[in-house]
Formats: structure tokens, sequence, C-alpha cells
């Protein structure tokens, strides 16, 4: 019972006043221009850190961002044939304006531009929201040459591998770049030594413009390129296939039609030539090709060097012509 009335006892005690000099304070009122002046400076510090946050997600690409298509340069190295034009890339810009950009592209600050971008991978996705008009969702990561070579040709083994000449070709363009050929071969994912120089042999032999205006001829494989590589090793096949690649025509036909196209008119020209006789003149120089079919001889004179030489010999034609019925009769006179 002892501890109830005690409780009960210092229930009913008095209560003793405060001791002196604890007072309560009073809340401080801040007047509303001061407190606008907090809140602004607590906002900035606040966006101040999200910008520090969000530069140092960029930098470790961890979100999508939007940007303008116009501060995205190219890849430093090019790695598919064709342009941006043709029913193909049409569909692929109509996909993306119904139902959007649903694969963000992969960019890193520019190396020499300040506020500018530079593409890894998904040129076409640039292109096509250039076209409509809109931002590209983009990854920004900063990358070496070397990470970046690496990026693009994950890429392009992932989704949608490059044919053989488009290989050729990034391998010979990543060389010119001075890119290790480890480093090529990594992105190529091959592990010959040999075959990457192949490639990029058989690369420097095909005149870049005819290989461009072909495209990637994704059904043709490497032993057909190699027949084709020495089909236009002789200069004069380039008159023949800038015909054919600068017509209307050429640029409706699909990129393995291009190839077959060129390839049997290049046939057709290596067919014929092996009647063909070249005439040199006494100090040894080539001054006119004859080529004999059945019913003509085609003769065929350059005029890059002697210009002149062609008018002559079409003026004097009439008189070897006349010798020519001369020498016959009398020939023909000896032997009766």
């Amino acid at each position: 019972m002892s501890k109830r009335r005690d409780a009960l006892a210092g229930f009913l005690s008095p209560i003793e006043p405060a001791t002196e000099g604890t007072v309560r304070a009073k809340p401080a009122v801040q007047s509303g221009a001061l407190n606008s002046m907090n809140q602004a400076i607590a906002n900035l510090a606040t966006e101040a850190e999200e910008a520090k946050h969000l530069r140092s997600q960029l930098e470790a690409g961890e979100i999508i961002v939007e940007l303008d298509p116009a501060r995205i340069e190219r890849s430093f190295v090019k790695d598919r044939l064709g342009g941006f034009t043709g029913p193909e890339f049409e569909a692929f810009r109509e996909g993306i304006r119904s139902a959007g950009q649903i694969i963000p592209v992969l960019v890193r600050p520019h190396p020499e531009l300040p506020g500018e971008y530079q593409l890894a991978f998904g040129h076409r996705r640039v292109e096509a929201s250039r076209q409509l008009g809109r931002n590209v969702k983009a990854i920004v990561r900063n990358l070496s040459d070397d990470e970046l070579v690496l990026a693009q040709g994950k890429e392009n083994s992932d989704r949608e591998d490059l044919s053989f000449i488009e290989k050729a070709f990034f391998a010979l363009r990543l060389e010119e770049k001075g890119i290790r050929r480890q480093i090529i071969m990594d992105a190529l994912a091959t592990t010959s030594k040999g075959v990457l120089s192949g490639m990029i042999s058989l690369a420097s032999a095909l005149p870049s413009e005819l290989v461009e205006a072909i495209g990637p001829a994704k059904s043709i494989g490497r032993p057909r390129w190699e027949a084709f590589a020495e089909l236009v090793r002789d200069d004069e096949t380039r008159g023949i296939w800038r015909n054919l690649i600068e017509g209307q025509s050429f640029d409706e036909l699909s990129s393995d039609t291009r190839f077959e196209k060129v390839f049997k008119a290049l046939s057709r020209r290596s067919e014929t030539s092996k009647d063909e006789q070249i005439i040199h003149s006494a100090e040894g120089r080539k001054i006119a090709t004859a080529q004999t079919g059945k019913r003509a001889v085609k003769l065929t004179i350059p005029t890059k060097d002697t210009p002149e030489f062609a008018a002559f010999l079409l003026s004097r034609l009439p008189d070897i012509y006349s010798a020519f019925v001369s020498e016959s009769r009398n020939a023909k006179d000896q032997k009766t």
C-alpha cells in the first residue's frame, strides 16, 4: 500500500513554479519576403544537386534523354552501305511515326564540339527522327574511340548483322582510321587475322563509289565479291559500271539485283575482251584497242592523251580504204 500512497501523494502535491531563467521560447514569425528568399535558395540548391546527379547519370549511361537530331553527328567511321532512301527505310521511318522510337540510340559527348554528340549506333533512328521533326531518345556515355567501335560492332551483330561487303568496308575504314586490328576483330566478332586481312584487301580492290551504289547486297557472299573484284581491276571497265549506276532505274532495284546487273555487264565485257587486240605505237604506247566479233570489228581509241588522233584517223579512213581496194585488185590481177 506504500507505493499507492506515494503515488497519490505525488499527484496531490502542489505544482512547483518554474525555475528562473527557464523561459518558453516564442516561435519566430518570418516575413513573406524572407520566406520566399529562403525557398528560392532551397530550390537552387535542390536544382544544383539534381543537375549534378543528372550529369553523373548521363556519364554512366543510366538514363534515357531526348536530344535534337541536329546536335548528333554520325559515327567517325561508317559501317553500313546505302543511304536513307528507298522502300525499306521509308517503312522503318513510318514505323517510328506510328509506334514511336522504342530502342534508344547510343551517343557520346562530341570530342571536339562542346554541347554536341557523336553517334555510336542508331543512324537510321536518328535520320528517321530528323525527317519526322522529333527528338531522339538516346543514352549518353563517355566512350573512347575503341569503346565506340566495339559498341557499334556489337549492336550490328545483336540486331541486323552487316553483310559481307559491309563488314569488309567497315574493317577497311577502321584500318584507315588507325584502329588496332584486335579491336577491329572484336568489333566484327572474328578471331581470324587471315580472314580480316582478306576482307581489308578485297575492300581495297573495289571502287568505293561502285560499292556504295550497289549497297549491302545481303545475299552476296565472299566468293562472288572476289570474282567481282577481278572484273573491275581493269580501268576500262569504269565506263561500263558508271553508266549503269548513273541510270535512272538503277536505284529502284534491290541491292542484290544491282549487284547482279553490274556483275553480268562486266562478265560480258570480260568474255568479249578475250578477242581483244591492243595496238601500240612504235614507242610502245597504247593507241587503240580492237575487239573482233562475228559481224564487226570495234576499234576503241583513247582520247585522254591524244584526242586529235581519232579525228585524224577518221579523216584518213577513205584514203586507207581506197589503198586497200587498190592493193586487193593488184593481188587479184597477179594471181590471174
